[in-house]
């Protein structure tokens, strides 16, 4: 599959509202068990990837893993951006199968 096919998923959910981008937001978004699929680049610092790896292996949120972080940012139409959280089963799944 194309590599932007999940870019524009990734698009189309975050202008349904369903996304939220920032490790903080992110780490909130999983406490509370909203997130549904967690987007990490692959670039991001080794103390990020641990703290959000860590949370979703606690919560069990699954984690999926993209090429950099300008890419993520492109994809929702902002700066770069290192991790992302979806908040939509359905886009989550999707988002799944394009990663996979």
């Amino acid at each position: 599959m194309s590599d932007h096919q999940w870019m524009s998923l990734l698009g189309l959910a975050n202008r349904a509202r369903k996304v939220i981008s920032g490790e903080e937001l992110t780490v909130k978004q999983i406490r509370s068990g909203n997130a549904k699929l967690i987007l990490l680049s692959a670039d991001a610092s080794r103390n990020t990837a641990k703290k959000i790896t860590d949370k979703c292996n606690s919560y069990e949120v699954p984690l999926k893993f993209v090429e950099n972080r300008h890419l993520l940012g492109q994809a929702i139409g902002k700066e770069a951006r290192v991790v992302v959280a979806v908040m939509d089963d359905g886009f989550a799944k999707k988002l799944v199968t394009l990663l996979d």
